[in-house]
């Protein structure tokens, strides 16, 4: 039998070929975006170009969405800007206040987001950094500021999109049907592979769960791609929220398997359960693939912590507090442009898992940034006035960083897109350019004194500890559970409902394979199994209503409320023996409340881990 070939891709200095068709691609946005504000003669020339750094995506979809966000984010952003201006530019202290309190509002709206969308808010928070707080020794050019850095960031969303268009970017909808097709057998080999012991199959089925709602931010970037953009999203979405079913529906195969209730033979129904989940996985990839709409219109709502949120955001406003007072009583100058660029990795780092790393991968970034900004202004260019030499020079600083981007390794790619960021910051390309070397060394001096404070107010006022993140978020999976209104929620079909609690469970923090995390997560996939259990049997029952065996819904709510399982498995008894006429309806209303007895078994008495064999 013939084994067909995997031709490896095309690499060059130890990336693809890809990644450096993407670098070449931002290089040629920056060289745009740079052109046109000089045409144009824009005030702030540079925040084209620094727009088009953080646009930066390797595929089309992203990079729009993106954009799409970023003009929402700057309206509110200088919005906020000349309110906050106006209120307070009289009291230098009270603005600061005013500022830090924004800013904590921005990061707590970015906790209840995902994606770009969190981006927006954060965006949202810095842009009165760089509109008011610049101009905060001349209140009165807060408007004409705002106004300029919302055209150069226009001419940069122009540029990316157009070079994207040009240069027939990648559509990210292939890759992510790849992702989706991979984890669909993923599911598949945890549904064939059995119980082996509780840890093994609780972490399989938290991965499963994990990387399924890790896609949410792809998935949303559909819809800005292309013309079937919003069709196709719909189709991922679905998708998505089918494979938590059929993993939900994976699990509950293995209850079955493992109940000793012999009430009725429920392992070929469990089975055509599961059949069915993949059906529907197949039919959301097939939509997705052809660009037509799904059978299923399901949404994937988000799981959303409020004081985790909350909190978050007080730091964030006490992180920002700390280095502003310690500018003030310095009154060095240039602090408020050092204060901007705090407030920018304030807003980067709390779109990340970990504000704190980010801190410090900025700290490192800051120095390396700096000397290549001076590489690039006083030795490559030294002096030279010629557009066409600016583009030149900017190439290998641009595209070399935007390779790294892409990198695997989390180190170099968080350094890439930094210093994407920081080099075009701390240059500042102009039309003429400036040359200044004082004026570079106090941007490079001042981000590093800034990125340092802030390290240091984080040391002061640390980050919510992932047991204390842990912690709330069980609190909050039990409250719900225990809720009687939690499993009423028609606003949310049970697939949806099971996706939102699949995002729960992906946001509990681990930090490796101690006992207190698996214990965590044993437990949160329990309240997973069984709340997916309890909402398929409720909507099951609902068919019961106006019927003759009405009464026994009541019977099985109660049963279930109780998580009650031997009277789950009478009440599916008796119900199979009392339908005549409907006795479709009946044995598939019993076989669900005996498959939610099995999985509340389970959940509550898990397996055993099998002993090894003494030979």
């Amino acid at each position: 039998m013939s084994t067909a070939t995997i031709t490896p891709p095309l690499t060059f200095a130890g990336a693809p070929a890809s990644a450096w068709a993407f670098g070449i691609r931002i290089w040629i946005a920056v060289v745009v975006a740079l052109a046109a504000s000089f045409w144009l003669e824009l005030e702030a020339p540079s925040s084209s170009a620094v727009t088009v750094a953080i646009l930066a995506a390797p595929t089309r979809g992203a990079a729009l969405e993106k954009a799409y966000y970023r003009l929402i984010a700057t309206f509110i952003g200088v919005t906020a800007a000349i309110a906050i201006t106006g209120l307070f530019s009289q009291a230098r202290d009270l603005l600061l206040v005013a500022f830090a309190a924004w800013i904590g509002l921005c990061v707590y709206a970015a906790g209840l987001m995902h994606g770009n969308r969190a981006y927006a808010a954060v965006l949202s928070g810095y842009t009165v950094a760089l509109v008011a707080i610049q101009q905060i020794d001349t209140p009165e050019h807060t408007f004409e500021t705002g106004v300029a850095r919302g055209a150069a960031i226009a001419v940069g969303i122009a540029a990316i999109a157009l070079v994207n268009d040009l240069l027939a970017a990648p559509d990210s909808f292939p890759q992510l049907v790849s992702k989706l097709a991979a984890l669909q057998r993923r599911v598949r080999d945890y549904a064939k592979s059995g119980r082996r012991d509780e840890a093994t199959d609780t972490a399989t089925a938290v991965g499963l769960l994990r990387d399924v709602a890790a896609l949410h931010p792809e998935m949303a970037s559909l819809g800005s791609e292309s013309a079937s953009g919003s069709m196709r999203s719909a189709a991922a979405r679905s998708t998505a929220v089918a494979l938590v079913a059929e993993v939900y529906a994976a699990r509950a195969l293995k209850a079955v398997d493992a109940t000793t209730r012999p009430v009725v033979p429920l392992s070929d129904w469990a089975s055509r359960e599961f059949q069915r989940r993949d059906a529907e996985v197949r039919q959301g990839l097939s939509a997705l693939h052809a660009g037509t709409r799904p059978p299923q219109a399901w949404r994937t709502p988000l799981y959303r912590s409020h004081p985790i949120a909350a909190a978050a955001g007080i730091r964030a406003a006490a992180w920002l507090a700390l280095p502003a007072a310690f500018f003030v009583l310095a009154g060095w100058p240039a602090a408020a442009v050092s204060l901007s660029l705090v407030v920018i990795v304030i807003g980067l780092g709390a779109a990340t898992p970990d504000p704190k790393g980010f801190a410090v991968m900025a700290l490192i970034a800051a120095p390396i940034a700096s000397a290549l900004a001076g590489t690039l202004e006083f030795l490559v260019l030294d002096g030279a006035n010629e557009f066409a030499l600016l583009a030149l020079a900017l190439a290998p600083f641009v595209i070399g960083a935007t390779v790294l981007t892409t990198l695997p390794n989390r180190l170099l790619s968080a350094l890439g897109r930094l210093n994407l960021i920081f080099v075009l910051v701390i240059f500042g390309p102009s039309n003429p350019p400036s040359y200044n070397p004082q004026t570079f060394l106090f941007t490079s001096l001042f981000l590093c004194i800034g990125v340092a404070l802030l390290l240091f107010a984080q040391l002061l006022i640390p980050t919510l500890s992932a047991p204390h993140r842990q912690r709330r978020i069980m609190a909050s999976t039990q409250r719900d559970f225990e809720h009687p209104l939690f499993h009423h929620n028609w606003r949310l079909a049970p697939e949806e409902a099971m996706f939102r609690d699949a995002t729960r469970i992906a946001q509990i923090p681990t930090g490796g394979t101690s006992p207190q995390d698996s214990a965590a997560l044993a437990e949160a996939l329990s309240y997973f199994d069984r709340a997916a259990a309890s909402r398929i049997c409720r909507v099951s029952l609902a068919r019961l209503a106006g019927t003759k065996l009405s009464h026994y819904e009541a019977e099985a709510e109660t049963a279930l409320a109780a998580q009650d399982t031997q009277r789950l498995c009478d009440v599916a008894s008796n119900l199979r023996h009392a339908a005549r006429a409907e006795h479709d309806l009946a044995e598939q209303i019993s076989s669900d409340l005996v498959v939610a007895a099995a999985v509340i078994d389970a959940a509550e008495h898990p397996a055993a881990p099998p002993k090894e064999s003494v030979s």
